[in-house]
């Protein structure tokens, strides 16, 4: 059977602008095996290329092809549900490219979606216009929900903020991609063609990562060097099947692949 991995990003390969001392060597030993892995990320604003550039400047190499981004996630669902649609982005970068991509055709009026987005750019003028087209009819779609950090000089709402928004003006729901959304995580083991049985997650969230995939029934691997901690585990319902203090601890073949 065909086993490889979905990895998140920040926390398990990183922190900030910081690798997390081993990763370099995790993702070199998946290369030099030939095993099947993508970085999940939630973040839509980077291009793959952006997000490359960043693994670069930390010594770590990779390709295209081993990146999936919320953004992309959402341009593919897009097509698939709505080819050649219309819609309105309130979003930056990655999520514009994913878009253009898949086919979609951005427009100012009447659009099929409005697309919400990281981004720093969007004013509330913006928010408005996407208020009065989803009371119009369009159909609001959200690439995550992720909090804001709520740290002091933070420049940006976070999606969820912005989303609340949205949700409590208009009294409709947004339908969420990203993690931990099944649509991101069926996506992103299909890009690799992996089964269900040879899916595992590697990520730092309870609430994300290990939710999304435990739903999936996927095999989870937490790592405690971003923000689940140990002493918190007993809070959730669910547990991962392995814990590991970093990428670094983990070794292959993992003990259930076939």
């Amino acid at each position: 059977m065909r086993n490889g991995l979905l990895i998140d990003m920040d926390g398990v390969i990183y922190v900030g602008d910081e690798m997390i001392p081993g990763a370099d060597r995790f993702i070199a030993r998946l290369l030099s095996d030939g095993i099947p892995f993508t970085f999940m990320t939630n973040n839509s604003q980077r291009t793959p290329l952006e997000v490359l550039r960043k693994l670069k400047r930390m010594g770590i190499e990779a390709s295209e092809e081993h990146v999936y981004t919320s953004a992309m996630a959402t341009g593919k669902f897009l097509a698939t549900h709505a080819p050649n649609g219309t819609v309105y982005v309130l979003g930056e970068g990655g999520l514009l490219t994913s878009l253009h991509e898949n086919g979609l055709t951005l427009v100012e009026t009447e659009p099929d979606f409005v697309v919400l987005g990281e981004g720093h750019n969007f004013t509330l003028e913006m928010v408005q216009r996407a208020i009065n087209m989803i009371l119009a009819g369009a159909k609001f779609i959200i690439t995550n929900r992720d909090p804001s950090p709520r740290k002091p000089g933070w420049g940006n709402l976070g999606i969820a903020a912005v989303t609340a928004m949205i949700e409590e003006a208009t009294g409709r729901r947004a339908f969420s991609i990203g993690k931990p959304s099944p649509v991101m995580f069926r996506s992103a083991r299909k890009i690799l063609d992996l089964e269900t049985e040879g899916t595992t997650v590697i990520g730092d969230t309870m609430d994300t990562d290990i939710q999304g995939a435990v739903q999936l029934d996927y095999r989870t691997i937490l790592v405690l060097s971003g923000i689940s901690k140990k002493e918190h585990l007993n809070r959730y319902a669910f547990k991962p099947d392995m814990i590991v203090p970093s990428v670094g601890e983990i070794t292959f073949p993992l003990k259930w692949w076939k």
